[in-house]
């Protein structure tokens, strides 16, 4: 292991675009599904209800958050609703799966998903094994991250030590909340975050633009 990651005993991921490549685009099919959802409980047509989502996404931290806090829609069916899609662009990744299996201590998912479609994706990736526990939307009372309440629910529900964890995302803005909180962070730079971002910010510990193959340099190193 890195010796200066000799300490971290709890490994966190997100989901979405850290544990497959952003290239894939599987959210480009839910991001359809959410456009034609507030399209139907709005009754904007496609183009200004996709600005509304964008709109949401930003402000509230996920379309849903919006949803919830201007239309009363219920979270369940929303989730339900947008996460029917297909997973065939998926792939399994032997070099993560391995990698993480490696890792020394406990291994976590936090999404801001929910847990039923997080698992469809791990179970296509080949990870349905190799994680403890994932911490979803449902179980941060639908404040999602970058939402402070969203990583104080994760820490307190799944017993983390943030000086001891690391939390990979490939939203840098995700990243703040965490280095704020102690837990060493790494961002996987792989083209999905909408905004640049610079390292010299202080809330990036870590950078790659391939998980597999930076945690196998780190399980390499002496």
């Amino acid at each position: 292991m890195l010796a200066a990651l000799a300490s971290i005993d709890t490994w966190i991921f997100d989901l979405d675009n850290t544990l497959y490549p952003a290239s894939c685009d599987l959210f480009g099919l839910i991001d359809q599904r959410m456009t034609d959802y507030v399209a139907r409980v709005t009754g904007l047509d496609h183009d200004a209800a996709y600005a509304q989502q964008k709109r949401y996404f930003h402000e509230h931290g996920t379309t849903l958050s919006g949803m919830m806090a201007d239309h009363g829609v219920d979270p369940h069916d929303f989730l339900a609703d947008v996460h029917a899609i297909e997973m065939d662009v998926l792939r399994e990744d032997r070099l993560l799966i391995d990698a993480i299996a490696r890792l020394p201590g406990r291994k976590l998912v936090f999404t801001n998903g929910d847990e039923p479609y997080a698992r469809r994706v791990l179970a296509r990736l080949g990870l349905s094994e190799s994680f403890e526990a994932i911490h979803d939307i449902h179980a941060m009372a639908y404040q999602p991250k970058p939402h402070a309440d969203a990583y104080a629910s994760m820490l307190a529900n799944l017993r983390v030590t943030p000086e001891t964890a690391l939390f990979a995302e490939d939203m840098a803005r995700n990243l703040r909340p965490a280095k704020a909180l102690g837990l060493t962070t790494l961002w996987v730079d792989n083209g999905s975050e909408q905004v640049g971002v610079h390292d010299g910010e202080g809330f990036i510990d870590y950078r790659t633009a391939d998980l597999g193959h930076w945690l196998e340099s780190i399980l390499e190193e002496k």
